[in-house]
């Protein structure tokens, strides 16, 4: 099958796991035969990840309406330039190597036109989705906003620039989701989607081992982007709230606003010297979670999956965790994690911590649960549901 996959950062110019594993799925695919050509935007990442190679047959050509975490206002004719240069690239690509079926993966902020151009045509087309982006992209494309729930302005902005006005986005493309509470959300933006399929995304066995059990020390983990979503205040607060040799690893790339957010609370709970900042290249985060003793993952929104957690998991490292979003469907309190409200505050977590800290029994037996779990979360496990759905959506053309 060739497939032509699009959307919006590919590794090594990424920022968080969502990119990562469409480039997992990239490259299992390929190996299994499927012929894929990458078209994505121009981003260039500051500091790329020396360990991720450029993927073959990766166009770096698109250009979206994202900057720096936040979705500047253009005036009419620089958004017409976007969306024209857009659909020249796709257009190009369609014609050159004539695709099997169009892939879409994470477009938020991408030319929701390009979607409504393929699903006019007669090719199949398939939405992979890891994050949030059909309920809110449609909302930062700055070419469609102003024409949602204006058909008739729609029509006539199309019959004057060409660029297509997104219709009927559930019915554009056929679904998977990398989760269960993902489609759910989704689904309560664009409308029910009863032929979609989930394909939970799984470890990389190769990278995340069975680590030997140490000692606890007080090393504290947050492994991710760099986002306020994620509760990584939570664990800065929680440290007063600890011995003084709680010490919090962050590693990870993101908003660098919040990142100084980050620094500044520290400072003012005076626990800056015991908060480290760090970024790591893929290739070093099973020794990272080896080395630790404990990950937090104290998200505050519905996370749509979770991999970071589940990778833990496979070192045998004690997750704490919210529970919200995708992670609640495999994170089970006592069993495998620690599970906390993040609205309880910094000293919920704190207990949760103090709690695996003095007893030695109940992280012996999260660690067996939390290899269990990961057993059951194979890395091929999100290529094999992809791949599904794709010749479903072929067969059914």
């Amino acid at each position: 099958m060739r497939m032509l996959s699009v959307g919006n950062m590919y590794p090594p110019h990424h920022l968080g796991g969502y990119e990562l594993i469409w480039r997992g799925a990239v490259a299992d695919l390929r190996q299994r035969g499927h012929e894929i050509r990458i078209v994505t935007t121009d981003y260039r990442a500051s500091a790329p990840d020396p360990a991720i190679e450029e993927d073959p047959d990766c166009h770096r050509e698109l250009r979206w309406y994202w900057r720096d975490h936040r979705f500047p206002r253009l005036m009419p004719h620089a958004r017409l330039r976007v969306e024209r240069h857009n659909q020249r690239v796709l257009e190009r690509h369609l014609h050159e190597w004539r695709p099997d079926l169009v892939a879409w993966w994470p477009m938020g902020g991408m030319s929701m036109s390009l979607i409504e151009r393929v699903a006019r045509s007669p090719l199949p087309a398939l939405a992979v989705v890891m994050d949030d982006w059909p309920s809110y992209g449609p909302l930062v494309d700055a070419w469609q906003r102003p024409l949602r729930g204006r058909p008739r302005l729609g029509r006539v902005a199309e019959r004057l620039t060409g660029v297509p006005t997104l219709g009927n986005l559930a019915a554009a493309t056929d679904w998977t989701f990398i989760s269960e509470t993902q489609r759910r959300r989704v689904e309560e933006s664009v409308g029910v989607l009863p032929d979609a399929t989930i394909a939970n995304a799984g470890v990389d066995g190769a990278l995340f081992r069975p680590a030997d059990e140490h000692p606890w020390r007080w090393r504290l983990l947050y492994c991710g982007r760099i986002d306020p979503r994620k509760g990584i205040d939570l664990g800065v607060r929680a440290l007063p709230l600890l011995p003084a040799e709680a010490a919090l690893r962050i590693v990870g790339d993101g908003d660098e606003g919040h990142r100084a957010e980050l620094i500044s609370l520290a400072r003012e709970l005076g626990v800056a010297e015991r908060v480290r900042f760090e970024r790591v290249p893929r290739d070093r985060l099973g020794k990272v979670f080896a080395e630790d003793d404990v990950l937090l993952f104290p998200v505050r929104w519905a996370e749509p999956w979770g991999l970071v957690p589940l990778e833990a998991m496979a070192v045998g490292m004690p997750v704490v965790a919210s529970g919200r979003g995708g992670s609640g469907e495999y994170l089970d309190d006592g069993a495998n994690s620690l599970v906390v409200d993040p609205e309880a505050g910094p000293q919920a977590l704190a207990d949760a911590l103090t709690r695996l800290a003095h007893d030695e029994t109940l992280r012996r037996r999260i660690r067996a649960g939390a290899l269990a779990t990961a057993e059951r979360f194979p890395d091929n496990l999100f290529a094999d549901g992809v791949e599904r759905a794709a010749e479903a959506a072929v067969a059914g053309r």
